[in-house]
């Protein structure tokens, strides 16, 4: 038995070479040389060979001592008992004849008791075989092959999920507008904060004919990927319908239809689409959304919902509400998360709240009203990490 605190000492600097080396080609070649090196002696453990899943057998890639690959099996058939042990207990010590000479070439090889991991990623798989030298301890083994096989699969699962939701990131950004519009006789800003890397809200800019402009602002159940995904649905739709002139109301139901058919865990969206002309008058669909809010001198004014929810029903009614713009008034858009973000004791920030801060900073340019809500809408909640996605569009009349 091995000095157990040394054996502690030196598997976890093996787990944390798995968990930080660079990948690559050649990273399972050198974890199996720095497993033989710093464990083979020690542990019995030598020959290390690694198979990967290709169509229907394991075939030999790797081999911690290529001047004895001629002693061992070149491929092990998937439907082979040896594997079928391997991928149900995902590691196994193979002691029977008939299994120690699966891994062999010929019978004369068939020596050594042999142990073997399942590894694998969410679209490969690979077999890790190593022979038992005789005065091998079954805990020791055990142990150190299953942390050594959850460490590869924690790892390699990373990488693989680390680089889609990192597209996923790149593709969110690029369906967020890159910078604010320039329209005559307006300032404009959004910004939006995920609740993880990627989230579910969005919003949009549109140009329209006659000097007028369009703006959206939406928010897909839950947070992640699969509400980043519906997002990314919906903004195609909403891009697409609205430049080829289609009517708002036209371009939402076929975009309910769209979200009904989705397969993904998010299935509704909440939705707020404006319209807005050169003289102030804005015409706008609210399918679900919290209500803007339109402060002027007359003081502030909610755009309540004009319809349902999009993707609750197949078919929906949905009607078009007018407000007026006035110079020096200022509207704001916003997600649930914004008004719904909690302090210590469960206060919510809430729409009175929202109304003051606006109205106490409408004299302030657009970006500054939106960076303004940012900053005091996180003190709120105590600096803490924001619990739901969180947008903001402020538009100001000049």
């Amino acid at each position: 038995m091995t000095d157990p605190k040394l054996f502690y000492r030196e598997l976890d600097a093996l787990l944390a070479k798995i968990r930080i080396e660079s990948g690559g080609e050649d990273f399972f070649s050198f974890i199996l040389q720095e497993l033989d090196s710093a464990f083979g002696q020690r542990l019995r453990i030598g020959e290390g060979r690694i198979y990967e899943l290709r169509g229907h057998a394991f075939v030999l890639l790797h081999s911690s001592n290529q001047t004895k690959n001629h002693l061992y099996s070149q491929q092990l058939l998937v439907d082979y008992e040896v594997v079928q042990l391997a991928y149900q207990n995902r590691s196994y010590i193979y002691e029977k004849k008939e299994h120690i000479q699966a891994f062999h070439s010929t019978a004369a090889a068939a020596t050594q008791t042999q142990t073997a991991i399942w590894v694998h990623s969410p679209d490969r798989s690979w077999l890790w075989v190593f022979s038992l030298s005789p005065g091998w301890e079954r805990e020791e083994v055990n142990l150190f092959t299953n942390s050594v096989r959850m460490a590869l699969n924690y790892r390699l699962f990373s990488d693989n999920i680390g680089g889609r939701l990192e597209q996923a990131v790149q593709i969110q950004k690029s369906l967020l507008p890159q910078r604010s519009p320039v329209y005559a006789g307006y300032q404009i800003f959004g910004h939006s904060e995920p609740a993880e890397l990627v989230g579910g809200d969005f919003f949009d800019f549109f140009d329209l004919e006659d000097a007028s402009f369009g703006v959206s602002l939406g928010d897909a159940s839950g947070h992640g990927l699969p509400a980043a995904l519906l997002v990314r649905d919906v903004v195609i739709g909403l891009r697409m319908g609205m430049a080829m002139d289609f009517r708002t109301i036209t371009v939402l139901r076929h975009l309910n239809r769209v979200i009904q058919r989705s397969t993904y865990s998010s299935n509704y969206v909440s939705l707020f689409i404006g319209e807005i002309e050169g003289d102030g008058h804005l015409f706008y669909v609210n399918a679900g959304h919290p209500a803007p809010i339109l402060i002027g001198e007359t003081g502030a004014r909610q755009l309540e919902s004009t319809g349902v929810t999009l993707g609750f029903m197949p078919e929906i009614e949905l009607h078009r509400g007018y407000e007026h713009m006035t110079p020096g008034s200022v509207l704001v858009l916003y997600s649930d998360g914004i008004i719904e973000r909690n302090e210590k004791n469960d206060n919510m920030f809430g729409m009175q709240r929202l109304i003051s801060l606006i109205e106490n900073c409408r004299h302030l340019e657009a970006q500054a009203i939106v960076e303004r809500i940012f900053e005091t809408v996180f003190s709120f909640g105590g600096d803490a990490p924001w619990e739901d996605d969180a947008s903001v569009v402020a538009i100001k009349r000049l």
